[in-house]
């Protein structure tokens, strides 16, 4: 068990959509201090605002620690502007700033001249380069992946990762914090990564999916097929998301911005399309912006709960035909054997743990799905790669052999809803 009980004071770098969801679990876990750094008051202003409203929305649900209200956990927050006041006696520090390696570079090269020399600094990303981040900073033994899922007081994942000279005291450290953070659906699941590659484990399936996606919508457009037929091909149920409204909620910047990191980093394959280019040079990125693939009514994007408030109403009746759910779980177990394959975890069920609690537990995981079909989805895959030209979706050796089948090794805690 690992002792935090000397981290008092939690620091959060950056304050847009997830930086301030993260302030808000940090509060909630009752730390003396929570800072808030960036680089204009109207930002620090916005957040708090958001943040106080889902204090608040907690409180009337019954979700604050007995003895706490509102007003109190309000007043341990502050808005800070000078990074340099923001973390110099902070016990730990979370980063959220946007995902350009450049700005990063920056950020972190200050947090290391600044922060105290004991301070752990945790990265909300999971496509910068972690060692990258820590060689920046100047102290690369304490800096840590830590990647939330939006909205980040329903989501239960946090993958933890490292960069090449992470000690694994800091590693501990951080996944210790990450489990004292509250989530409305459950405890905190801390998916451990050994190895940094691009994506850690959500976000590496999400954008080959993604991929995929990028393709399909352009099919849809050449035909004159409406978006929301799109999504009723793979959305089960009148609450689920489809991939439309999905990447519509991610944010299509954040899409073409992830898209085109792995196109540096794994293949040029996932060089954005067409749809997603358009959309990203139009500044229609999606709910935060009011339009994306849909009309969001209510701009903005809620991190307490996903409801039907404030989303898009679209009738789902009709499918377009171009996409399938065998398809998407062929697309996931071969990337989770590119996973094994690459080191970054020993097994699939740790891969299965993080997509079923990242879906907010409502699907399986793809292995858990789809593994003991892996010879059809082998051929689904080819055809796939054929059809569109991009080899990326070809099935790497690790699941054309079956040999994966053999490491199902876990981690610890892991919930076991699915075999």
């Amino acid at each position: 068990m690992v002792d935090i009980s000397n981290i008092k004071n939690i620091s959060i770098v950056g304050t847009g959509f997830m930086g301030y969801g993260i302030a808000h679990v940090a509060l909630l876990a009752g730390f003396d201090k929570v800072i808030i750094h960036d680089i204009k008051m109207e930002s620090l202003d916005k957040a708090t605002e958001q943040i106080e409203i889902g204090i608040k929305r907690c409180e009337e649900l019954g979700k604050l620690s007995e003895g706490l209200t509102a007003e109190i956990l309000m007043s341990r927050l502050v808005k800070e502007l000078d990074l340099k006041r923001a973390i110099e006696n902070t016990d730990f520090i979370i980063e959220a700033v946007p995902e350009r390696l450049g700005l990063k570079r920056e950020v972190y090269k200050k947090l290391g001249e600044y922060a105290p020399k004991n301070t752990i600094i945790a990265s909300n990303t999971s496509f910068m380069d972690i060692s990258e981040l820590g060689k920046a900073s100047g102290r690369s033994e304490k800096v840590v992946g830590m990647h939330f899922l939006p909205p980040i007081i329903a989501s239960r994942v946090i993958e933890v990762t490292k960069g090449e000279k992470t000690s694994n005291e800091s590693m501990d450290i951080c996944a210790a914090v990450g489990e004292t953070l509250p989530c409305i659906s459950g405890d905190r699941y801390i998916a451990r990564i050994e190895k940094w590659r691009p994506g850690f484990i959500l976000n590496r399936l999400l954008c080959t999916v993604g991929l995929y996606f990028s393709w399909v919508a352009e099919q849809a457009i050449d035909k004159g097929i409406p978006w929301e037929q799109v999504d009723a091909d793979v959305a089960v149920g009148e609450d689920s998301m489809g991939l439309c409204e999905t990447w519509d909620y991610i944010g299509l910047d954040v899409a073409y911005d992830s898209m085109n990191y792995l196109k540096d980093t794994l293949s040029p394959d996932f060089t954005a399309g067409e749809v997603f280019t358009q959309k990203y040079e139009e500044g229609n990125f999606g709910a935060k912006t009011g339009k994306g693939f849909y009309e969001w009514p209510k701009k903005g994007r809620y991190f307490l709960e996903w409801t039907k408030e404030g989303r898009p109403k679209v009738d789902r009746s009709k499918k377009a035909g171009l996409m399938d759910l065998e398809t998407i779980i062929a697309l996931e177990i071969n990337e989770g054997c590119k996973l094994i394959e690459e080191g970054v975890v020993s097994g699939y069920k740790v891969i299965d743990d993080v997509m079923y609690i990242g879906s907010r537990e409502q699907w399986p995981g793809p292995f858990a799905a789809g593994k003991r079909n892996y010879k059809n989805l082998c051929v689904i895959l080819e055809d796939l790669a054929e059809k569109t030209g991009k080899n990326y979706f070809k099935p790497c050796d690790l699941m054309k052999s079956g040999d994966f089948l053999k490491m199902r090794r876990s981690t610890p805690k892991a919930p076991t809803p699915h075999g």
